[in-house]
Formats: structure tokens, C-alpha cells, sequence
């Protein structure tokens, strides 16, 4: 018997090992995103419904933006990945403040590069402060607070990869479109999830992660949710989301397919 015991013992133990090398650096769960999107949008800069001044100005100057290629330099720069030097807002000490609201966790639109928020948005409205001749302040904070901020007058506009929907167009008025966009699902390797047409087959209660307050939360909300075809965790931060993607708590994230791809690239290094 006690040998029985001592062969059961170095049995446990030797399972434990094997246990300890499956959870390897090895084994790290690896992210992707699905081929077929999701849907397709349009990113706008938000203003209060008061302030059709500002917006006309910065309407004038997302026009020249574009004219000139600087806007589209701006993204394919952010995009492609390349070293970016801030062009703008040279010397724009002493002049009157422009006040953007933003959430800097969604590269490459906006992000934080040590203490400086930076990317497509950050550029663009620093462009769109040179024309106007104003010093560019952005404020972080969290996507659902942005429109309450522009409504009360506590900062001048929003651009946080914001889109354009309806019911966003009666608590707030957008200039033109200066990016189009698309939203996606992001699963991990060897997921049943093999297309966004299998998201939406009858018989699943997927479990997605969404940021909440955005169009993917919107999107799903009605898609998947009303629709019984399963149930959505609603994260603050985006990065959240991601995470639990990684650890198994949901099936599968959608959000905005650039942002998509940096996250899928910072978690599959």
C-alpha cells in the first residue's frame, strides 16, 4: 500500500509539472480578426447645437485639409506606422484655447506616447487649430462622457473616432466626414467564430465584448442582443474588452477596425 501511495504521489506531481508547461509563454493566446466586416461608418468632429460659428470655421478647415492632402498624409502616416513628428502647433503659446474631448485608448486615432496624447484625431485637430489660429488642449476622458461635455459647454468639441448617427445628431451637431471607418470582430485563434455571418446564425449565445457607449455597443446591441443571440459585456475602456477576450470571459470583441489591428498586434508580439 505504501508504495501504491508513493507511485499515486509521483503520479499527482508529475501532472502538475505538465500542467505548469501548458500555461508556457508558448501558449499564449493569439488574437485575429475576421475576414467579412462587420459594417461600415463615418467619422465626424461633434459641436453643441449653439455653436454653428465654430463649426463653420472648422468645417472651412477640414475642407482645406483634404484639398491640400494634408489630412490624408496625417492618416496614411498613423496608419502605415511611421515615425510621426508633430508639424503643428508650433507656437501656439498665448493664444485662445481650443478644447477637444477625447478617449486616448483607441490608436491609432488617439493614444498616449508617454504623457502626450498623439494620433489621427490629435493631428487633425491641431491642424484644424493652426487654420483658426487657436492653441489646441485636449481633455481625456471617457467615450459616453464626450457629448455631455460638448452639450454643457465644458470643452469646444469632440473627436474620439466618433460616428455619425441619428440619434447622436440631436444632442449634437458633426462637421464633414474626415475618415471612413469599419467595425469588426476580433476572436481568438481556432474560435467557432469563423465569419461575422456565424455571429448571427440561430441557436449560439455568444458572449461579445463591446466598449461601451460606442456604435459597437449601439450595433449589437440591437444585432445580437434584442436579437437573443447572445449577450454583450460592456467595458469602459477598450483595453478592457481585449483582455477579456484574452482570459475567455467573452467569445469574441468588436470595435473599429484600426484600432482592431493595433490591439491584435500588441497582444500576438
Amino acid at each position: 500500500m505504501k508504495k501504491l501511495m508513493t507511485l499515486m504521489m509521483a503520479l499527482v506531481l508529475m501532472m502538475t509539472a505538465l500542467a505548469g508547461c501548458s500555461s508556457s509563454s508558448s501558449d499564449k493566446v493569439q488574437l485575429k480578426i475576421l475576414d467579412t466586416e462587420y459594417i461600415t461608418e463615418e467619422y465626424a468632429i461633434a459641436l453643441s447645437k449653439e455653436n454653428t460659428d465654430l463649426l463653420g470655421k472648422m468645417d472651412q478647415a477640414l475642407t482645406e485639409l483634404k484639398a491640400d492632402g494634408t489630412l490624408q498624409t496625417i492618416v496614411d502616416k498613423y496608419i502605415s506606422g511611421k515615425a510621426h513628428d508633430l508639424v503643428f502647433q508650433q507656437n501656439a503659446e498665448g493664444k485662445e484655447e481650443l478644447v477637444m474631448a477625447t478617449d486616448a485608448a483607441f490608436p491609432p486615432y488617439e493614444y498616449y506616447e508617454g504623457e502626450v496624447i498623439v494620433g489621427i484625431d490629435a493631428e487633425i485637430a491641431a491642424a484644424i487649430a493652426d487654420k483658426l489660429d487657436m492653441k489646441l488642449v485636449i481633455e481625456d476622458m471617457e467615450f459616453g462622457s464626450i457629448l455631455a461635455a460638448i452639450e454643457t459647454g465644458k470643452v469646444d468639441f469632440g473627436m474620439a473616432g466618433m460616428t455619425v448617427t441619428e440619434e447622436r445628431k440631436t444632442q449634437v451637431n458633426f462637421t464633414q466626414s474626415y475618415a471612413t471607418s469599419m467595425q469588426v470582430v476580433i476572436v481568438p485563434e481556432g474560435s467557432p467564430i469563423t465569419s461575422v455571418d456565424v455571429l448571427f446564425e440561430e441557436g449560439h449565445n455568444w458572449k461579445v465584448a463591446v466598449q461601451q457607449n460606442t456604435t459597437s455597443d449601439i450595433y449589437a446591441t440591437d444585432d445580437i442582443e434584442a436579437a437573443g443571440l447572445g449577450t454583450l459585456e460592456r467595458y469602459a475602456k477598450p483595453t478592457d474588452a481585449v483582455q477579456a477576450l484574452i482570459t475567455g470571459k467573452v467569445d469574441c470583441m468588436i470595435t473599429d477596425n484600426e484600432p482592431a489591428k493595433a490591439y491584435v498586434a500588441a497582444n500576438n508580439k
